[in-house]
Order: structure tokens, then sequence, then C-alpha cells
């Protein structure tokens, strides 16, 4: 097999803001008056990330109210260039990547040949022959004996003979450094200039969703990108790695002096559950090699039905015309449910695949769960949030075939328990409640127009 993802590594990866995430620990103890003490870290896609700094997870995942700084370093971004490339990624993809614009972002997944999820994925159409794919942790890695593929690896599988593409590996080259909340207008802004968010295309209007500019500073060449990296406001910032440590401390004083804070992975997760009706699903957690996308809630914008073929068109076809009744749901509950079971009016329901604290729940919303944990009552009280995967669609459905969400003028919300499970997978013990929520946790901020934080 012709091999460009790497080897396995022998020990976990360090980001290449490593000592700048060191710097700002310390930073964070001077300024917090609170004892340095190490990053607590964990294995992430074979890097070695940060969970949560000096602030907890909580304090973290309330930034976001403000600007929340990311570094998403672990990411891995391929660039495909050559006459044949577009039809090399469109053969593969289930997006339609002929159709992109340059300047254009798209948000797509790569399926296995049975339709199961290998993961999922931005695309940037660079010039007509040059795409830049952004993939997820891990997924630059190839190991035959661990059943690993790298997703370059995987889509040059399809590559005909004689085809003109060339595909690289070129995330030593950048870092990415997401910036998201409202106030990420006011410091991108303030530190790069205004011109870095306009529409290329119309530079008098603010650029769109789902785009991305190219433009210098310092003698030095960045990407910006406006894909809702956790569904809100919001940018992701290619950094060239030669001046990355210095742009990381530059973005992480003004956060600070802006009240915001850099994010781990824990405040990354909460976050991209807690925005819009459904969240937005984790690769590795909704998005398996076990499930195929069918009735996940970004189906239709991750894949178009319409094209002749793809990879695992045939089996989600099968699917859909067979009926799928399964649905990814976001739930809101009195504690964390990791493990546990989805049970309705008695009977299993479904599985849950992600679970964490959130203290963005507001206090009407926690007070539906009919807890009586003290942590969840009251103004300050947390809940848990998450997705699952359950059988069947638990909304009722309209005329054109979607989600009644709201009734009577009231959001419909469908009480479920959380059970552990004996091994013949009977329920046990106490069940955590909760409630599978039609209106999600936070509003989805993201596609809105800029103007509504341009002046915050």
């Amino acid at each position: 097999m012709n091999k460009n993802g790497f080897d396995f590594p022998q020990e976990p990866r360090k980001t290449a803001l490593y000592n700048a995430e060191q710097w700002y620990q310390k930073l964070l103890s001077e300024r917090l008056e609170r004892p340095f003490e190490p990053i607590k870290t964990s294995n992430f896609g074979e890097y070695n990330m940060a969970v949560n700094y000096l602030t907890s997870v909580l304090e973290e995942a309330k930034a976001i109210e403000k600007v929340a700084i990311f570094n998403i370093d672990h990411m891995a971004q391929i660039k495909f260039t050559g006459f044949d490339a577009v039809k090399l990624l469109d053969r593969v993809l289930p997006a339609n990547v002929r159709s992109m614009k340059i300047g254009h972002c798209k948000y797509s997944l790569l399926l296995t040949e049975k339709g199961t999820v290998l993961d999922d994925l931005i695309i940037m159409r660079v010039a007509e022959n040059d795409f830049i794919l952004v993939i997820n942790a891990g997924h630059d890695i190839t190991d035959e004996e661990r059943g690993l593929t790298a997703d370059v690896d995987f889509i040059w599988k399809y590559k005909e003979d004689n085809e003109d593409v060339t595909a690289i590996d070129i995330s030593d080259t950048l870092v990415k450094i997401d910036i998201q909340g409202p106030l990420s207008y006011k410091l991108v802004t303030k530190l790069y200039g205004n011109q870095v968010v306009k529409n290329r295309n119309k530079p008098e209007k603010n650029m769109g969703f789902f785009t991305f500019n190219e433009f210098e500073f310092e003698n030095a060449q960045y990407l910006i990108s406006r894909t809702g990296y956790t569904n809100r406001w919001g940018w992701e910032l290619y950094v060239p790695v030669n001046v990355a440590d210095a742009q990381f401390k530059r973005i992480a004083l003004e956060a600070l002096e802006l009240g915001g804070l850099v994010v781990g992975l824990g405040g990354r997760d909460e976050n991209r559950i807690s925005a819009g009706n459904f969240g937005l699903p984790l690769n590795g957690s909704e998005y398996d090699k076990f499930h195929t996308p069918v009735n996940a809630p970004l189906f239709n914008a991750a894949i178009d039905m319409s094209k002749d073929a793809f990879v695992g068109k045939e089996v989600l076809v099968a699917e859909i015309k067979a009926g799928a009744t399964k649905k990814m749901v976001l739930f809101i509950t009195e504690g964390i449910v990791s493990g546990r079971s989805i049970y309705k009016d008695g009977k299993k329901f479904g599985t849950v695949t992600s679970s964490i604290n959130s203290p963005n729940v507001s206090m009407e919303k926690r007070e539906f769960i009919g807890s009586s944990r003290k942590n969840v009552l009251g103004e300050n009280g947390t809940a848990a949030i998450g997705l699952g995967w359950v059988y069947e669609n638990p909304f009722e459905i309209d005329a054109e075939g979607k989600d009644i969400l709201e009734k009577d003028g009231e959001v419909v919300r469908i009480r479920v328990e959380f059970f552990r499970e004996d091994i013949d997978g009977n329920p046990k013990g106490k069940p955590v409640l909760g409630y599978i929520s039609g209106d999600g946790v936070k509003p989805a901020t993201a596609p809105r127009p800029l103007k509504k934080i341009q002046n915050l």
C-alpha cells in the first residue's frame, strides 16, 4: 500500500503550542493567585492534550459566553492538489466537492464501504485544483497491526491510475487556534485588522458562514475560516508554525483582558454539545465504525444523496429505504450518565455516547429535570448534558417530515431515565433522571450575521 500517513508514535506527541501552554499556566497562577500545578492532560489522538488548565473544566466551559481560545494543533491539514484532485475527493467523499467555490468550506464525512463513519472533516477549496482537508486527531496515522488507516491513505485507495493528484500533510507548517464566542470579532479584528473578517469578493461586507480568507500579517501567511467549531460565533485561525508561539500568547493575553480563557478538551466537549437544538456530534463518540450517520443532525449538511456515487452510498440508500428509525438526540440530566443506557417508559430506548457536566444549562431547564440534587438546583447550579443514539425518533413528525420541536408554544421535552445494566442487560440500581431536549442547551449562533457582534 502506498503509505502517506505517519507511523504510530512511540509516545504521545506534543503540539507546537506545548511551551506556550506552560507559559499560560504560569500566567494563570499569577493572575488568579492560585498555586501553580502541572496542566492536566490526556492522550487524545496520540497527542498529549490539556483537559483543562489551572481553571476548572466548568470555568473554561463558561468562557464561551465571552471568548474561548482552543489549541487545535492536534487536528491535521492535508493538501490535495492536481488536475484530478476534485475527481478523487468527489469520488470518495459524500459532499458535492465539484460544486464548491474557491474560498468556501464544506463539512463532510469520510465513510467506510459499510456506510459507517471513519472521520468528520472540513474541506477548503483554495484554488481550482487545490484543496485542504482539516481532519481529526489521530487520523494522520497508518498502522496495519493496530488497524489504523490515515484518512489520506483511505482516500488514496480510490485514486485511479494516471490521475494527476498529489497529497501532502501540511500540518507541520500550520497551527490551528480557534477563537470562539461573541467577543471573538473584537479580538480577531484588534489583533489582525478588520479586513481579515471581510468577504473576499465583497470587502464592504463581512465574510459569510463556511468561507475562509487568506491574509498576510507581519510577512507571514495565514488562513482564517468561519465554520463554527463550537456552533457559535467565531473563527478558526491557521497560524504559520514559526510564529505560532508568539501569536498564541498575543491571543491568550487579549482573551484574558476580555474576560475569556484558553479552554482544554473538557470545556471543548461541553461547548460542542451545548449549542444548537442537537449539539455537534463528536467523532469517535457519536460518529464511529458502528453507526451510519443516517438520522444524525448534520446528515444533510455533510452528505449529498443526489450524487451518483460516493464511498458508502449504497448502504445509506438501503438503510433509508428500509425506514431507519434510529436517531441521535441531545439530553439534559441531573448527573453524568456515561456507561448507562437510556430508558423510556420502562423500556430500553438507546445508548449514551457522550456525557459531561455543564455550567451553561439555564435554571428553568435544570428545574424541569425534577431532580432533588442540590448541585442541580438554584441560580448557579449545574446539570449534565450529552448525546446518544436511540432506537426510534422520540419526536412527532410534521407533514414535511421534520421533527416537531414545539407544541402550543412549549418546547417538546421527553422524560427518560438512565440506568446501569447487569451482565444480562437488565437495568440495575437507581436511575439518573433527565429528558431529551427539543431546544438543546444554548442557541447556535455560528451562522448568524456578524453585525450582531461586531460592535460588542
